[in-house]
């Protein structure tokens, strides 16, 4: 057979196999039985064994996946990657829909409603109809290059039907069927098919990734240039002529019912038409279908229709101003507000406290919830006596609904005091928070020195909560100074508990914390919206030192760096030049904390672990806090894992390594103890006397 017939042959097979899985996994229809399937599939395999020349990444043998290993680099995504607003009742998306209309221009606005899939967030990027790249989500800015695996997802197109240059959004999730199946089969079972899809698109071969049957459904198209269409049901078309799986359940909402039908009718498509009233019936219905439906959604989306309007709203550095997603509601109680109480934070910020009546909800005890602050109340019309509809939203944390019976007291609509309840200084309110206007309020200087002191920021052992409360209130400590210059051991003989042993070890420790790195010296300052995630990413842009903070900082330049928003960015550079602040920073420098970035130029520790992934658990005898076993394992090259999957390198386990250590050893991921991972690092030494057994030698 001549070169340019085996050409053509392996067109047309690749052209046949394409259609054939696009009908069965796109639109569910059989167009041939799978002994043909499978014929024609064997034939196109073995004309690319024979001439690898011919092999094309859209290939449907890319399907099954390779038994290399491969990594997740990371990819800087080109469109907006944002979550979305949230609202927890009917009532508050239509509260959405109307605050849309009434800021519209004169154009008349149409809604789009469609299933929020409880999966695992993609996109996929597309040159020349060709798959290009599948990344992560991760932090919106930033994803992981996942490829490969996600080229094993037959119902993710490898060639479009056009040569379109576009990214799209998706979610990739497991059928309950599927899940139920495979869960059945495994030592330790995952929690949900969003956790088993998760953990599928990130295993190292993408032969493994090949033998589940993940599924996907696009929801947005972003164009090269500019989105070609005039509102989002004719996106949701093109998506679908473009051969995506597109999520069926949609409903369309206009002024008339008739208005909503004229637009699913001119985009195609089919779906619930209906004017706004219709709304929340709509939402009261799909939330009785979801248990029928075969994959799993944890609420619906909400999005203005028309492209333009989108583009006049805008987003915020977190979420679209045209889209709100409803959560269904989580399981709820009745409990009474016997109090309501105010607690001052480290920056003074004043958060109002519901004491209730012991409730048991979703396996735990409530007795405390949040209230955010007044607006949150006069929204709720709260008050002391009433009884009120509690949930826990996202399953985790407590929160008020409603009211559910007003008290018979009396009591009004409860509001927040005039003084701080601590040092008496007027409230002042910024937002829709209020803040003490004392700089020097007890609760604001302990809140400050225990989060300076706590294993996350400067690990000073010895300095707990109760520790630094009783200092404070006795008088010895007030600044976070003052930890530097105390002579510890005065309090030998002075102070219950505070013997020789004590002191010498929380002296030991103060120490230590001078040598902490300059990361963890600027998380400690306590500067709000500048974490550990924040601090990073700032001091990897450039921003290694804090003579660079101070002198070249600005928020324009702070908020071009991926991840970080203006909003956190004025926070960074208003606080870092607080007197307070400055003074503090200054009075540190001179107790010969670190000022800049020194670790890439001191670790001259062997690279053992480049190019592995470590998971830390348990609790350890020469780690405290167990973060520090961590920064071993980075000074040599590795890199941290929050959870265990088939991808990690490996576990160090400690002490009651609980659920992950079982996973790990399920999964046949090596697990180091603490005194073989010792060894591995060299942080062993020999006594010098004979004989002597091996001891740590730690941290220099």
């Amino acid at each position: 057979m001549k070169m340019e017939d085996i050409q053509e042959r392996a067109l047309q097979l690749r052209t046949l196999l394409l259609r054939y899985q696009h009908s069965y996994y796109v639109t569910g229809k059989a167009e041939v039985s799978d002994l043909e399937y499978d014929r024609l599939f064997d034939e196109l395999s073995s004309i690319e064994e024979k001439y690898p020349e011919l092999k094309t990444p859209d290939s449907p043998t890319q399907r099954v996946g390779s038994d290399l290993t491969s990594d997740f680099p990371e990819v800087q995504h080109s469109i907006p990657v944002l979550s979305l607003d949230k609202a927890y009742s009917a009532q508050e998306v239509l509260s959405f829909m109307e605050r849309c209309t009434k800021n519209a221009s004169s154009e008349k606005l149409s809604f789009v409603l469609e299933e929020k899939i409880d999966g695992f967030s993609i996109v996929l990027y597309y040159r020349d109809g060709v798959l290009e790249r599948a990344v992560t989500r991760g932090n919106g800015y930033v994803g992981n290059d996942v490829t490969a695996n996600v080229k094993t997802i037959q119902a993710v197109p490898l060639r479009l039907t056009k040569p379109e240059t576009l990214a799209v959004r998706g979610e990739v999730f497991l059928p309950k069927e599927d899940f139920e199946r495979i869960n059945l089969a495994l030592d330790e079972p995952y929690a949900n098919p969003r956790n088993l899809a998760a953990g599928t698109i990130r295993r190292i071969k993408s032969s493994d990734t090949a033998r589940v049957p993940l599924s996907v459904f696009c929801y947005e198209g972003f164009w090269e240039n500019s989105t070609p269409f005039y509102d989002h049901l004719h996106i949701l078309r093109e998506l679908k002529d473009l051969g995506f799986k597109v999520d069926s359940h949609l409903s369309c909402f206009c002024r008339t019912r008739e208005e909503a039908e004229e637009k699913l009718r001119d985009a195609g498509l089919e779906g619930f038409a209906g004017s706004f009233e219709d709304l929340a019936e709509d939402i009261k219905k799909r939330s009785s279908d979801r248990p029928h439906l075969p994959y799993e959604i944890d609420g619906l989306v909400l999005k203005v229709n028309e492209i333009g309007q989108r583009e006049l709203m805008g987003w915020t550095e977190h979420h679209p101003k045209w889209a709100m997603a409803y959560k269904f509601e989580a399981p709820q109680a009745e409990a009474i507000v016997q109090d309501i109480d105010v607690q001052v934070g480290r920056t003074g910020r004043i958060t109002p406290m519901a004491r209730i009546s012991a409730t048991e909800l979703s396996g735990s005890v409530i007795r405390n919830i949040t209230l955010h602050n007044q607006d949150y109340v006069d929204e709720l019309e709260l008050a002391i006596g009433d009884t009120v509809s509690i949930s826990k939203r996202g399953d985790v944390i407590p929160a008020v609904e409603n009211v559910t019976e007003k008290n018979s007291r009396g009591n009004t609509t409860w509001q927040m005091p005039s003084l701080c309840p601590v040092c008496s200084s007027p409230l002042i309110r910024k937002g829709a928070h209020h803040f003490c206007s004392n700089p020097s309020c007890p609760a604001r200087e302990k809140g400050r020195l225990e989060f300076f002191c706590a294993k996350k920021q400067m690990d000073i052992e010895g300095l707990g909560s109760k520790t630094i409360e009783l200092l404070y209130d006795r008088g010895y400590i007030k600044t976070i100074q003052d930890i530097f210059t105390f002579n510890w051991t005065s309090l030998i003989d002075r102070e219950e508990g505070f013997g020789l042993k004590k002191t010498e070890a929380i002296e030991k420790a103060v120490k230590e914390a001078v040598k902490a790195p300059f990361r963890r010296v600027l998380v400690s300052l306590g500067i709000p919206e500048f974490g550990k995630k924040a601090v990073d990413l700032v001091v990897e842009n450039g921003f290694d030192s804090m003579d660079r903070l101070l002198n070249e900082a600005t928020v324009e330049k702070l908020s071009a760096i991926g991840g970080i928003g203006p909003v956190t960015a004025k926070y960074i550079v208003d606080s870092l030049h607080e007197e307070e602040t400055l003074n503090l920073i200054s009075d540190l420098r001179l107790f010969g904390l670190n000022m800049s970035e020194k670790e890439k130029e001191e670790n001259t520790e062997d690279q053992i672990f480049a190019g592995q992934s470590w998971c830390v658990t348990g609790t350890f005898e020469h780690f405290k806090p167990r973060d520090k076993a961590m920064e071993e394992i980075k000074k040599r090259g590795g890199t941290e894992v929050s959870s265990v999957s088939s991808k990690t390198s490996c576990l160090l386990a400690g002490e009651n390594a609980g659920s992950k250590l079982q996973k790990a050893i399920s999964l046949g991921v090596k697990v180091v103890s603490e005194e073989e991972f010792l060894k591995m690092t060299g942080l062993f030494r020999k006594e010098e006397s004979t004989g002597g057994e091996s001891q740590p030698d730690l941290f220099g």
